[in-house]
Protein backbone atom coordinates (compact mmCIF):
# COMPACT_ATOMS: atom_id res chain seq x y z
CA UNK A 1 0.00 0.00 0.00
CA UNK A 2 3.00 2.60 1.14
CA UNK A 3 4.49 1.53 -2.30
CA UNK A 4 1.80 2.33 -4.25
CA UNK A 5 0.97 5.70 -2.59
CA UNK A 6 4.58 6.68 -3.27
CA UNK A 7 4.12 5.66 -6.48
CA UNK A 8 1.19 7.61 -7.00
CA UNK A 9 2.90 10.60 -5.75
CA UNK A 10 5.92 9.92 -7.58
CA UNK A 11 3.28 10.33 -10.90
CA UNK A 12 1.74 13.19 -9.65
CA UNK A 13 4.28 16.19 -7.89
CA UNK A 14 2.74 18.57 -5.61
CA UNK A 15 2.47 21.93 -7.65
CA UNK A 16 3.79 24.81 -5.08
CA UNK A 17 0.83 26.64 -7.08
CA UNK A 18 -1.91 24.79 -5.19
CA UNK A 19 -0.03 26.08 -1.94
CA UNK A 20 -1.48 29.71 -2.07
CA UNK A 21 1.44 31.31 -1.07
CA UNK A 22 2.40 34.86 -2.39
CA UNK A 23 5.55 36.38 -2.73
CA UNK A 24 4.07 39.35 -0.36
CA UNK A 25 2.29 41.58 1.37
CA UNK A 26 0.43 43.75 -1.34
CA UNK A 27 0.35 47.18 0.01
CA UNK A 28 -1.31 48.93 -3.17
CA UNK A 29 1.79 51.20 -4.03
CA UNK A 30 4.15 48.31 -3.60
CA UNK A 31 4.51 44.81 -2.38
CA UNK A 32 6.61 44.22 0.50
CA UNK A 33 8.75 40.91 -0.05
CA UNK A 34 8.96 38.08 2.30
CA UNK A 35 12.16 38.14 1.58
CA UNK A 36 12.75 41.23 2.56
CA UNK A 37 10.87 40.87 5.74
CA UNK A 38 13.20 38.07 6.62
CA UNK A 39 16.14 39.96 6.87
CA UNK A 40 14.72 42.37 8.81
CA UNK A 41 12.90 40.01 11.23
CA UNK A 42 15.84 37.87 11.38
CA UNK A 43 18.36 40.94 12.39
CA UNK A 44 15.47 42.16 15.27
CA UNK A 45 15.40 38.63 16.63
CA UNK A 46 19.04 38.17 16.61
CA UNK A 47 19.77 41.79 18.12
CA UNK A 48 16.94 40.70 20.93
CA UNK A 49 18.72 37.58 21.42
CA UNK A 50 22.03 39.30 21.30
CA UNK A 51 20.55 41.64 24.12
CA UNK A 52 19.66 38.66 26.88
CA UNK A 53 23.21 37.00 25.95
CA UNK A 54 24.78 39.77 27.08
CA UNK A 55 22.90 39.94 30.56
CA UNK A 56 24.20 36.28 31.11
CA UNK A 57 28.04 35.77 33.28
CA UNK A 58 31.11 36.37 31.24
CA UNK A 59 29.67 38.92 28.28
CA UNK A 60 32.98 40.72 26.00
CA UNK A 61 30.71 43.61 26.04
CA UNK A 62 27.98 45.86 27.08
CA UNK A 63 24.71 46.95 25.94
CA UNK A 64 26.14 50.11 23.45
CA UNK A 65 28.24 47.72 21.60
CA UNK A 66 25.41 44.96 21.17
CA UNK A 67 23.57 48.56 19.35
CA UNK A 68 26.32 49.24 17.41
CA UNK A 69 26.80 45.57 15.98
CA UNK A 70 23.05 46.29 15.26
CA UNK A 71 23.55 48.67 12.80
CA UNK A 72 27.08 47.59 11.48
CA UNK A 73 26.15 44.68 10.70
CA UNK A 74 23.39 45.23 9.16
CA UNK A 75 25.36 47.13 6.63
CA UNK A 76 27.65 44.00 6.59
CA UNK A 77 24.60 41.43 5.58
CA UNK A 78 23.45 44.02 2.96
CA UNK A 79 26.49 45.08 1.43
CA UNK A 80 29.01 42.05 1.66
CA UNK A 81 25.70 40.06 0.30
CA UNK A 82 25.01 42.12 -2.50
CA UNK A 83 28.78 42.61 -3.28
CA UNK A 84 29.66 38.79 -2.96
CA UNK A 85 26.67 37.83 -5.36
CA UNK A 86 28.36 40.45 -8.01
CA UNK A 87 31.71 38.45 -7.40
CA UNK A 88 30.83 35.21 -7.22
CA UNK A 89 27.38 34.28 -9.31
CA UNK A 90 27.81 37.04 -11.78
CA UNK A 91 30.36 35.61 -14.20
CA UNK A 92 29.30 32.35 -15.39
CA UNK A 93 31.79 30.10 -17.30
CA UNK A 94 33.91 33.11 -18.02
CA UNK A 95 34.28 33.93 -14.62
CA UNK A 96 33.74 37.59 -15.25
CA UNK A 97 31.65 38.77 -13.14
CA UNK A 98 28.95 40.88 -14.73
CA UNK A 99 27.35 43.44 -12.23
CA UNK A 100 30.51 44.79 -11.42
CA UNK A 101 30.41 45.88 -15.10
CA UNK A 102 26.82 47.93 -13.62
CA UNK A 103 27.37 49.46 -10.62
CA UNK A 104 24.30 50.56 -10.53
CA UNK A 105 22.52 47.22 -10.52
CA UNK A 106 24.17 46.12 -7.68
CA UNK A 107 21.50 49.05 -5.78
CA UNK A 108 18.46 47.08 -7.19
CA UNK A 109 18.24 45.21 -4.03
CA UNK A 110 14.82 44.58 -4.60
CA UNK A 111 15.28 42.27 -7.80
CA UNK A 112 17.36 39.31 -5.11
CA UNK A 113 20.67 38.14 -5.71
CA UNK A 114 22.09 37.97 -2.20
CA UNK A 115 25.53 35.60 -1.41
CA UNK A 116 25.72 34.03 1.93
CA UNK A 117 29.47 33.73 1.70
CA UNK A 118 29.54 37.53 0.87
CA UNK A 119 27.03 38.62 3.76
CA UNK A 120 30.10 36.56 6.20
CA UNK A 121 33.06 38.78 5.23
CA UNK A 122 30.62 41.80 5.23
CA UNK A 123 29.70 40.72 8.63
CA UNK A 124 32.89 39.79 10.02
CA UNK A 125 34.08 43.41 8.97
CA UNK A 126 31.53 44.83 10.88
CA UNK A 127 33.00 43.27 13.91
CA UNK A 128 36.14 44.08 13.35
CA UNK A 129 35.43 47.69 13.06
CA UNK A 130 33.42 47.45 16.15
CA UNK A 131 36.08 45.86 18.42
CA UNK A 132 38.57 47.80 17.21
CA UNK A 133 37.04 50.85 18.23
CA UNK A 134 35.69 49.55 21.48
CA UNK A 135 38.87 47.63 22.01
CA UNK A 136 36.96 44.31 22.49
CA UNK A 137 37.99 40.77 21.75
CA UNK A 138 37.25 40.27 18.19
CA UNK A 139 36.86 35.97 18.76
CA UNK A 140 34.32 36.37 21.86
CA UNK A 141 32.09 39.06 19.92
CA UNK A 142 32.44 36.86 16.89
CA UNK A 143 31.34 33.68 19.14
CA UNK A 144 27.95 35.71 20.43
CA UNK A 145 27.15 37.19 17.34
CA UNK A 146 27.35 33.47 15.56
CA UNK A 147 25.16 32.14 17.92
CA UNK A 148 22.33 34.23 15.79
CA UNK A 149 22.85 34.10 12.97
CA UNK A 150 20.84 30.79 12.32
CA UNK A 151 17.54 32.99 12.90
CA UNK A 152 18.14 34.61 10.06
CA UNK A 153 18.94 31.54 7.83
CA UNK A 154 15.81 30.12 9.08
CA UNK A 155 13.31 32.58 8.30
CA UNK A 156 15.76 33.52 5.28
CA UNK A 157 15.23 29.98 3.39
CA UNK A 158 11.90 30.40 4.05
CA UNK A 159 11.16 33.34 2.20
CA UNK A 160 12.82 31.51 -0.69
CA UNK A 161 10.38 28.86 -0.51
CA UNK A 162 7.71 31.06 -0.22
CA UNK A 163 9.02 33.19 -3.35
CA UNK A 164 9.24 29.90 -5.35
CA UNK A 165 13.01 30.44 -6.05
CA UNK A 166 16.40 28.52 -5.49
CA UNK A 167 14.49 25.32 -6.27
CA UNK A 168 16.22 21.63 -6.20
CA UNK A 169 17.12 19.63 -8.81
CA UNK A 170 14.82 17.43 -10.84
CA UNK A 171 13.50 14.50 -8.87
CA UNK A 172 10.36 11.73 -8.67
CA UNK A 173 10.70 11.66 -4.39
CA UNK A 174 6.76 11.88 -2.93
CA UNK A 175 7.18 15.38 -1.81
CA UNK A 176 8.26 16.32 -5.30
CA UNK A 177 7.16 20.21 -6.23
CA UNK A 178 6.60 22.11 -9.61
CA UNK A 179 7.47 25.84 -9.11
CA UNK A 180 5.67 28.13 -11.46
CA UNK A 181 9.36 29.67 -12.44
CA UNK A 182 10.74 26.43 -13.42
CA UNK A 183 10.98 26.32 -17.30
CA UNK A 184 10.45 22.57 -17.32
CA UNK A 185 7.95 22.35 -15.13
CA UNK A 186 8.88 19.36 -13.53
CA UNK A 187 9.26 17.94 -10.09
CA UNK A 188 11.97 18.94 -8.13
CA UNK A 189 13.62 18.79 -4.63
CA UNK A 190 12.32 21.88 -2.16
CA UNK A 191 16.06 22.58 -1.64
CA UNK A 192 14.75 25.46 0.52
CA UNK A 193 13.33 23.52 3.17
CA UNK A 194 15.99 21.14 3.01
CA UNK A 195 18.16 24.15 4.13
CA UNK A 196 16.08 25.66 6.39
CA UNK A 197 15.91 22.69 8.35
CA UNK A 198 19.94 22.28 8.48
CA UNK A 199 20.87 25.70 8.07
CA UNK A 200 18.29 27.06 9.91
CA UNK A 201 17.05 25.14 12.82
CA UNK A 202 19.12 22.70 13.20
CA UNK A 203 21.99 25.43 14.09
CA UNK A 204 19.62 27.13 16.25
CA UNK A 205 18.99 23.90 18.14
CA UNK A 206 23.40 23.57 18.52
CA UNK A 207 24.21 26.76 18.68
CA UNK A 208 21.42 28.12 21.51
CA UNK A 209 22.01 24.47 23.88
CA UNK A 210 26.37 25.89 23.26
CA UNK A 211 25.63 28.81 24.58
CA UNK A 212 23.17 28.56 27.51
CA UNK A 213 23.69 25.00 28.64
CA UNK A 214 27.38 24.52 28.21
CA UNK A 215 30.53 26.73 29.10
CA UNK A 216 31.34 27.15 25.63
CA UNK A 217 31.19 30.72 25.10
CA UNK A 218 34.52 30.83 27.73
CA UNK A 219 36.46 29.55 24.86
CA UNK A 220 37.09 32.45 22.88
CA UNK A 221 36.44 30.89 19.14
CA UNK A 222 34.51 28.05 19.77
CA UNK A 223 30.94 28.62 18.68
CA UNK A 224 31.97 30.17 15.89
CA UNK A 225 34.31 27.20 14.70
CA UNK A 226 31.20 25.91 15.66
CA UNK A 227 28.83 27.84 13.23
CA UNK A 228 31.32 27.89 10.50
CA UNK A 229 31.52 24.21 9.84
CA UNK A 230 27.89 23.09 10.56
CA UNK A 231 26.76 26.04 8.80
CA UNK A 232 29.18 25.35 5.99
CA UNK A 233 28.83 21.07 5.83
CA UNK A 234 25.05 22.01 5.99
CA UNK A 235 25.11 24.00 2.47
CA UNK A 236 28.13 21.72 1.27
CA UNK A 237 25.42 18.81 1.39
CA UNK A 238 22.24 21.19 0.24
CA UNK A 239 23.80 21.86 -2.74
CA UNK A 240 23.70 18.30 -4.16
CA UNK A 241 20.15 18.34 -3.87
CA UNK A 242 20.06 22.18 -5.20
CA UNK A 243 19.50 23.40 -9.09
CA UNK A 244 22.66 25.18 -9.82
CA UNK A 245 22.21 28.64 -10.93
CA UNK A 246 21.66 29.14 -14.41
CA UNK A 247 24.47 30.94 -14.95
CA UNK A 248 26.74 28.73 -13.44
CA UNK A 249 25.55 25.30 -14.79
CA UNK A 250 28.42 25.04 -16.94
CA UNK A 251 31.16 25.89 -14.16
CA UNK A 252 29.62 23.19 -12.17
CA UNK A 253 29.26 20.47 -14.80
CA UNK A 254 32.91 21.62 -15.42
CA UNK A 255 34.18 21.54 -11.92
CA UNK A 256 32.13 18.41 -10.70
CA UNK A 257 30.81 21.10 -7.71
CA UNK A 258 28.88 23.74 -7.80
CA UNK A 259 30.09 27.88 -6.79
CA UNK A 260 28.41 27.10 -2.83
CA UNK A 261 30.65 23.77 -2.36
CA UNK A 262 33.04 25.55 -3.23
CA UNK A 263 33.21 28.36 -1.10
CA UNK A 264 32.17 26.28 1.75
CA UNK A 265 35.36 24.13 1.76
CA UNK A 266 37.71 27.05 2.99
CA UNK A 267 34.69 27.48 5.59
CA UNK A 268 34.84 24.50 7.13
CA UNK A 269 38.30 24.12 7.09
CA UNK A 270 38.67 27.48 8.89
CA UNK A 271 36.17 26.68 11.18
CA UNK A 272 37.71 23.00 12.30
CA UNK A 273 41.21 24.98 12.68
CA UNK A 274 39.17 27.45 15.17
CA UNK A 275 37.50 24.69 17.13
CA UNK A 276 40.46 22.72 17.80
CA UNK A 277 42.47 25.74 19.03
CA UNK A 278 40.06 27.11 21.26
CA UNK A 279 39.63 23.28 22.94
CA UNK A 280 43.38 23.51 23.29
CA UNK A 281 43.58 26.01 25.36
CA UNK A 282 42.19 26.15 28.87
CA UNK A 283 38.88 28.17 28.83
CA UNK A 284 38.78 31.74 30.40
CA UNK A 285 37.64 31.70 34.39
CA UNK A 286 35.13 34.14 34.44
CA UNK A 287 34.82 34.52 31.08
CA UNK A 288 35.73 38.14 30.96
CA UNK A 289 38.01 40.38 28.56
CA UNK A 290 40.10 42.82 28.31
CA UNK A 291 38.01 45.87 26.70
CA UNK A 292 34.50 45.26 27.87
CA UNK A 293 34.31 48.97 28.73
CA UNK A 294 34.38 51.25 26.08
CA UNK A 295 36.94 53.22 24.94
CA UNK A 296 36.77 57.26 24.75
CA UNK A 297 36.08 56.73 20.83
CA UNK A 298 33.26 53.90 21.43
CA UNK A 299 30.83 52.83 21.42
CA UNK A 300 30.34 53.59 17.74
CA UNK A 301 27.42 55.67 16.57
CA UNK A 302 26.01 56.04 13.16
Amino acid sequence: MLSLLADAAAAAPIQWSDLGLRPGIDLGIFTLRYYSLAYLVGILLGYWHLSRMIKAPGAPMAQAHADDLFFWCTVGIIAGGRLGYATFYTGGATGIPSLWSQPLELLKLWEGGMSFHGGVIGVLAAIAWVCHRGGLSFWRVCDYIAVNVPFGMLLGRLANFINGELYGRQTDVPWAMVFPTDPLQVGRHPSQLYQAGLEGALMIVVMLWLFWRTRARYRPGLLVGVFTVGIAAARFVNEFFREPDSQLAEFTRLTGLSMGQWLSVPLILGGAVLIARALRRPPEASGQSPGVLPRENAPLRP
